[in-house]
């Protein structure tokens, strides 16, 4: 199939993909899956790991800036003292995904840290396109900072988290919270393999454009209904100044096509003196740490992860 290091369990995974294609992401199939209700959705989460075990899972609704947006708290514990919170972008393409599609990912990221981890049901394209998920990001990020009690906690300060779209939400609202900070600091961003700059293609949207799981077909379409102004630094935001952006830990997948993405980000964000972490995941596609139930050793690259980013925060607080 290439030359690339594949895993076998992620060369079985793909070769179930090949022989079992779902329809090309489309207007259609968009449609269908927003009128599933989420029970049904969150059964199709079938690739990742179960939520398991949480001292507390409590919905909250909060006023956004085009209706109210949905919060979800995961915690281990079922009271705490003051503290981080991590807010939690899913992702999706902008287009996919939810609360409930990443909660398994969400609630192995609250035990792990032993943070209460709150994840954000922002709006999407195609119904709304750019910039309305960005415009939701950073408001659920100052409502949260600001309204702790509303989950029957206190917290201290900001961990920015996200894959794929969600990372981009991560990177774009870390960025605003910079130059206009919320009630509480931003003392670390986590952008899992985050599409930061559309304003060009990188050699890894070649190399991996078909066959590796997010194929470039799905990308079109989602750039399509994203419908973002590619050279505006809240949907490219590589082309931002970096400098003064808080803890960053930037994660890629080897085999992703939005692989060099985060290379260049993390180079950007080195270079203009932000205090960086870097891991690339060998042998494995865009979208691992939802995974663990389809790619066995995705399981033992997300504990990694998660250690990373505890020592991270352990550190600033």
């Amino acid at each position: 199939m290439s030359t690339h290091y594949v895993r076998p369990d992620v060369q079985a995974y793909l070769g179930q993909l090949k022989a079992n294609p779902r329809p090309p992401m489309s207007d259609e199939l968009i449609a269908m899956m927003r009128n599933l209700p989420p029970e049904v959705l969150s059964q199709l989460a079938v690739l990742d790991l179960p939520v398991g075990e949480l001292g507390e899972i409590r919905d909250v609704s909060m006023p956004g800036p085009d209706g109210e947006i949905a919060l979800r708290l995961f915690d281990p514990r079922a009271s705490r003292e003051a503290g981080p919170v991590v807010v939690f972008y899913h992702g999706g393409g902008f287009v996919a995904g939810s609360i409930d599609t990443h909660a398994g990912m969400t609630a192995e990221i609250a035990r792990s840290l032993d943070l209460p981890v709150i994840s954000v049901e922002y709006r999407l394209a195609p119904e709304n396109p750019w910039p309305a998920g960005i415009d939701d990001a950073e408001a659920a990020a100052r409502w949260i900072a600001e309204n702790g009690a509303a989950f029957g906690r206190e917290f201290t300060s900001l961990v920015l988290c996200g894959d794929s779209a969600g990372a981009t939400l991560t990177v774009v609202t870390a960025l605003a919270l910079r130059e206009n900070p919320a009630a509480l600091p931003v003392i670390m961003q986590w952008p899992i393999y985050p599409k930061t700059d559309n304003t060009r293609d990188y050699p890894s949207d070649v190399a991996f454009s078909t066959g590796f799981g997010l194929d470039a077909t799905d990308i079109a379409y989602f750039t399509r209904a994203y419908a973002a102004d590619s050279q505006h630094w809240r949907s490219s935001p590589l082309l931002a100044e970096q400098a003064g952006l808080p803890p960053t830990f930037v994660v890629t997948a080897a085999l992703d096509p939005l692989r060099d993405n985060g290379r260049a980000y993390a180079a950007k964000c080195i270079e203009a003196g932000v205090n960086v972490t870097y891991r690339e995941v060998a042998g494995t596609i865009h979208g691992f740490a939802c995974y663990r139930r389809a790619i066995p050793s995705a399981e033992g690259d997300f504990a990694e992860l998660l250690a990373v980013a505890k020592a991270m925060i352990d550190s600033q607080t």
